[in-house]
């Protein structure tokens, strides 16, 4: 059956915006007293509510009145986050907030190894629940679209342990699930062999299974000094790409490094960037690798933010994700991250707007979504308010009231 939902005081389209560089505000051009028509399988018509209204009456179809004063956007796309995982490093927050450094804190037992430890505890069903129970909040905040991380096992039975649990979330919640087998994340603590000969294992025994049970279709690898460096990703990459999977990587975080490797293996996209010069920038616009930027890593390591405005004004399209993971970025709020950012990089409305919806699905290479268009995916959300500039002025604190997921009202 078709719906109609309206008058929405302001719809949000995006949809013919330009898909890298800078965009101005007067190019959103909200529609006023706008209606959606759509169905399960995604949006028919978008315009004029009262004029939708009227054709309504060629055909039966279920009309949503809306009473009060709503703005709509499409669903947030987090093309970022690492939301499986076992346990807790609430103690690395506090040993890092009174001043400790992260190799202090990881000489103590914490950092990434220790939640490699805690996630090899955890069952697959319960890394499952914890899934579950992370996308559960990103929907009620928008997000109908989520990339998810493997990357905490960091051995071939424990990686695809994380990889199935995310399939299985992703077969028991109304949201997407884009999975990333990032194995690559750094050398096993209980690996006796060098990083390279860690990742021809993967590249022996995991890959092919990922293939086989269709668990991923996309490959990550974190390259910095004190994870892999170019050579040792070579092979890995030159693997995964002959196996069909898309490349991404954690590029330039402490150190530029990443981006050039990015670069020289056609990356879908190179995410970080906080340690990025104008060198760097200048090689991801001329290899279209998309830059992928996560304030809230650098919130929660009280770090300098990457540099979202030269990243646009060099003709890129810049992407915000919220890197949501249990050590550095443990916030996972999205919107609130991507308005902070606007602030501190002096970014417009819709620059800030794309980044988390088409700008972000094109990241993923997904192009059903990002947009209220016909034939786009129904995703979308409504705002409490009568003017799209009030959700970013509450940097996060005004969330959607409703939130609609494939045509279905989730909340």
């Amino acid at each position: 059956m078709n719906y109609l939902i309206g008058p929405i005081r302001e719809l949000l389209t995006m949809d013919g915006l330009p898909d890298k560089g800078p965009i101005a505000d007067e190019l959103l051009q909200p529609v006023p007293n706008a209606g959606i028509l759509f169905d399960e399988n995604g949006i028919l018509e978008t315009g004029d509510f009262e004029l939708l209204k009227a054709k309504s009456n060629e055909q039966p179809i279920g009309i949503i009145e809306l009473k009060d004063d709503f703005v709509c956007l499409p669903g947030f796309v987090d093309s970022h986050t690492h939301i499986c995982f076992g346990g807790s490093r609430a103690r690395d927050y506090a040993m890092r907030t009174a001043g400790k450094s992260y190799l202090e804190i990881a000489a103590e037992g914490g950092g990434i190894l220790d939640t490699v430890r805690q996630t090899r505890k955890a069952t697959q069903e319960e890394l499952t629940a914890g899934i579950l129970k992370r996308i559960a909040r990103h929907l009620s905040e928008g997000v109908t679209t989520c990339e998810v991380k493997s990357g905490y096992g960091l051995s071939v039975n424990e990686e695809l342990k994380m990889l199935r649990a995310i399939q299985q979330a992703n077969s028991k919640t109304p949201a997407d699930l884009i999975a990333t087998c990032l194995a690559a994340h750094t050398h096993p603590f209980d690996f006796d062999g060098t990083k390279q000969e860690y990742l021809a294992e993967v590249i022996e025994k995991l890959f092919p299974i990922l293939k086989d049970e269709n668990l991923c279709s996309r490959v990550d690898a974190f390259v910095e000094q004190e994870a892999f460096q170019a050579e040792d990703v070579s092979n890995y990459f030159k693997a995964a790409k002959e196996l069909g999977f898309d490349i991404t990587i954690h590029a330039d975080q402490f150190t530029a490094t990443g981006s050039a490797v990015a670069a020289e293996h056609g990356a879908v996209s190179a995410d970080h960037l906080e340690a990025s010069t104008d060198k760097e920038i200048q090689l991801l616009a001329e290899s279209g690798v998309a830059p992928v930027v996560l304030p809230g890593a650098s919130l929660g390591l009280g770090c300098n933010y990457a540099p979202a405005r030269k990243l646009l004004d060099a003709g890129l399209p810049l992407v915000i994700a919220s890197d949501w993971n249990p050590g550095s970025a443990p916030m996972g709020d999205l919107l609130c991250q991507a308005a902070i950012l606007g602030t501190a990089e002096k970014l417009s409305a819709a620059e800030i707007f794309a980044a988390i919806t088409d700008r972000a699905a094109a990241a993923l290479k997904l192009t059903d979504r990002g947009k209220l268009a016909r034939g786009q995916k129904a995703d979308f959300m409504l705002f409490p308010t009568s003017d799209y500039r009030e959700i970013l002025y509450n940097q996060g604190k005004l969330k959607p009231e409703q939130v609609y997921k494939n045509g279905q009202k989730i909340n």
